[in-house]
């Protein structure tokens, strides 16, 4: 539901939210208010020290202001329970009660302070029990206080209104779309959400240099951010229960789902190879793509160079390339290049022979450091244009613009010339991981007009990554790799729209309070269980609502966002920046076999089929949705099919298990 309205302005935390914080405040005062009532008890007429008086006052004060608190968050905590997400109605008395309850923050501040003093002026002679007592008390008021003021840090909303009155008016604006007032405070409101969101990446990222790329790259992920939330009326929690929602009904249509049949062939490519052989070229290359992982994030560079090969970086400047031979299976000489500089937008990546598979290597990293996760967070589009690719080129800009880079780098500097001088009759492979994986499709594309024979295997790349005339083009020398439930390759502006839309049409459809929701989200997270039976369709009048340009508690979706085309089209909108994105070639898309909850150490098989786009236009939510994702989870997937025996899904005997990568 809308963030609560309380001293002015709009929280971060709605009304049903404060069921399990009050809970567990209510928890300490009921064991601080025995434990204070005991000691008053066992000591009442004994307080004979100096200071014995003024305790025995301390005391009883303290008894009956924590019996004012305890009742405070009684009611807040029974008021909160009630009603639903989207009925607040119940929980109308909230903000009178947190204004009580923050009201009583003064006299326990007050209390603090005067236990304080008390134990450093009044407490000789007074028996050492008493004395802790009061101690523990103070210490535990501070604790409380503290705590209580960095969670108000946490749920502050800069973007709140700042005037009480001028709540009313941006509601009016907003229920206008028409009028040129609702357009200009629409606007403003944008503005001031991109300022906001700029300034929390320049902190995040405060060890990054300022310069204009950085800026650049600030300004867009920016407007990315906030323009996706900018329709939507939410608070985290209730896209937590939305996602716990979304999770078990997502896992009862499953239930209900005919298995797919497993196809030998692309359907969709004019190339029919077989897929066992496309199997194990994939799991070759995956062992290259974790490889590039292995030399670590520094930014130092040195050269180590002989009459043939290029080393930028090197062991003694942390990256382990002892580790990279040891995961190629590689001699020192077989590599051409190695290149760990790392910036916004330049990525490491390394060149190397492969002589098993008579290939020039290209194995790009995927994400490892703050910069790269700028990379992969600048989705704008594009242009990308393609000679001979009919219809509209566009890509990814992070990525296109880091296979730009990496594009001159080879070809500039002379490396892929150097690499075919030595073996002329080798082939052009390319490889990556998630960043890595989409950046080396969009490289592919940039030289498959100088190297017609070259072949790209992309691991988990991202799914909003090119243009539907791309993606297609790529079918013929391109091969995604996706296990699982993996969320990356479901990634794409459209796709998170949708997700936002089902999170949207579950909450306000539930009509259990929010608290149960997460409860049983948990347990059903954790211990699994059948899911549980919450209904799945709302009524017109429900959709009607929804559809309409409302603002707070009258629905959660402020207004029908226009921020990208939709998935059917291929041509570029007038106005808007986010277009339809694809995966790049064919996609090979691995499952496990079985039931989908298993322990750590159960035995697993998969099993792989050929599937298209279409495929990955959802976001799934799982429990593996980011396990999946794993690049050792990924090497051993492709291990398990190519060697035909199962593995466990924790295994410790893989040297890259280490990784905890994007």
């Amino acid at each position: 539901m809308p963030g609560m309205v309380a001293f002015g302005r709009r929280w971060g935390i709605a009304s049903d939210d404060l069921v399990f914080p009050g809970s567990f405040e209510l928890f300490v005062r009921v064991l601080w208010w025995i434990g204070t009532l005991s000691l008053y008890t066992l000591h009442k007429g004994k307080f004979d020290c100096s200071g014995g008086r003024v305790l025995h006052s301390y005391l009883v004060v303290l008894l009956i202001l924590l019996a004012f608190i305890i009742l405070s968050l009684c009611a807040i905590v029974y008021v909160s329970a009630q009603g639903t997400i989207t009925n607040p109605g119940p929980r109308r008395s909230i903000p009178v009660l947190v204004y009580v309850r923050a009201m009583l923050y003064v006299p326990e501040l007050i209390w603090a302070i005067l236990g304080a003093i008390w134990v450093s002026d009044d407490s000789q002679g007074c028996r050492p029990a008493e004395v802790g007592a009061v101690i523990a008390a103070v210490v535990a008021s501070w604790i409380l206080l503290l705590s209580t003021g960095v969670g108000v840090l946490f749920v502050f909303d800069p973007l709140g209104t700042t005037h009480p009155g001028s709540q009313s008016q941006e509601l009016l604006g907003v229920r206008d779309l028409e009028s040129s007032q609702g357009s200009q405070l629409l606007s403003t409101a944008r503005s001031v959400a991109v300022r906001v969101w700029e300034s929390r990446l320049r902190l995040l990222c405060c060890c990054l240099p300022r310069d204009e790329s950085h800026r650049a790259a600030f300004s867009s992920i920016a407007q990315l951010v906030s323009g996706f939330f900018s329709d939507t009326d939410l608070v985290p929690s209730d896209i937590a229960a939305g996602l716990a929602l979304l999770h078990q009904e997502q896992d009862k249509m499953e239930q209900c789902r005919d298995p797919d049949e497993a196809l030998s062939h692309s359907p969709s490519s004019p190339i029919a190879e077989d897929l066992q052989a496309e199997l194990e070229k994939a799991a070759h290359c995956m062992q290259f793509a974790v490889a590039a992982y292995d030399c670590g994030t520094s930014n130092l560079i040195c050269k180590t160079q002989s009459a043939e090969y290029d080393i930028v970086g090197g062991d003694n400047m942390g990256c382990h390339f002892s580790s990279v031979l040891h995961s190629t299976g590689l001699q020192y000489r077989d590599f051409i290049y190695v290149s760990f500089h790392n910036q916004i937008y330049e990525i490491p990546f390394f060149v190397a022979l492969d002589h098993k598979r008579e290939a020039v290597l290209v194995a790009i990293r995927g994400t490892l450091s703050l910069r790269d996760l700028l990379t992969d967070l600048s989705a704008d589009c594009e242009n990308l244009p393609v000679e001979g690719v009919s219809g509209t080129c566009y890509a990814h800009k992070g990525m296109s613009q880091a296979a730009s880079y990496i594009c001159k780098k080879l070809l500039n500097d002379g490396i892929l010339n150097q690499a075919f001088t030595i073996a002329p009759e080798y082939k052009l492979v390319i490889t990556g991981h998630s960043l890595g994986g989409g950046t080396a499709s969009l490289l592919a594309i940039l030289l498959r007009s100088s190297f017609p024979t070259l072949r790209c295997y992309a691991f988990s790349p991202p799914g909003g990554l090119m243009s539907k005339a791309l993606a297609d083009y790529s079918k013929e020398f391109v091969v995604s790799v996706v296990l699982g439930k993996d969320l990356v390759p479901r990634l794409s502006y459209p796709n998170m729209e949708d997700l936002k839309r089902r999170i949207l049409k579950m909450v306000s459809n539930c009509n259990k309070p929010k608290y149960r929701i997460l409860l049983q989200g948990c347990w059903y997270e954790l211990f699994g269980g059948e899911p549980d039976d919450f209904p799945t369709e709302m009524d017109n009048r429900r959709k009607e609502e929804l559809n309409q340009p409302l603002l707070g508690e009258e629905s959660l979706l402020i207004r029908s966002s226009s921020s990208y085309q939709g998935l059917a089209s291929e041509e570029s909108p007038v106005h808007g920046s986010h277009l339809p994105l694809f995966l790049p070639g064919r996609i090979l898309h691995i499952t496990e076999d079985g039931p989908s909850r298993r322990s750590c150490f159960s035995q697993v098989r998969y099993r792989v089929q050929w599937s298209s786009e279409t495929a990955f236009r959802s976001v799934l939510i799982s429990p593996r949705m980011m396990a999946d994702h794993m690049p050792d989870a990924v090497l051993l997937s492709l291990r398990s099919l190519t060697q035909d025996r199962p593995f466990n899904l924790c295994p410790s005997s893989l040297s890259n298990s280490h990784l905890n990568v994007i």
